[in-house]
């Protein structure tokens, strides 16, 4: 594995440990977050991986493309990708990432990661 694909890798995966440790914290909004952050790494360690760049852009679904994810995947991605803005902006993130909410982004950001790190 190339170092530069390490580091994302490992980026990734302590943004995933970070949002479980919000969950606890009752961060929802933040777990939410962190979420997202984690597979926009993952992402783009995929395809330095395979292409050795990225582009510097934050949409899970347009990262997915590029990488030619299969249709599950997009719409594990589409569930994460509008985190990115709504769980940072006041009178969207205190009503939408509740518990239960964030609880689903976690699982659906494990299953990317775990398929992710196959790939690599």
């Amino acid at each position: 594995m190339k170092e530069e694909v390490e580091r994302w890798l490992n980026k990734a995966e302590d943004d995933l440990k970070k949002d479980e440790d919000n969950f606890n914290l009752k961060n929802y909004d933040l777990t939410s977050f962190l979420c997202q952050q984690s597979i926009e790494k993952a992402l783009k360690a995929l395809l330095i991986e395979k292409t050795g760049k990225f582009p510097k852009i934050h949409d899970l679904i347009k990262l997915g493309k590029i990488l030619n994810l299969d249709e599950n995947l997009l719409k594990e991605c589409e569930l994460l990708n509008t985190v990115y803005i709504e769980s940072r902006y006041p009178g969207i993130s205190e009503d939408k990432y509740t518990k239960e909410e964030s609880q689903k982004d976690i699982r659906t950001s494990k299953k990317i990661l775990k398929w992710i790190k196959k790939k690599i």
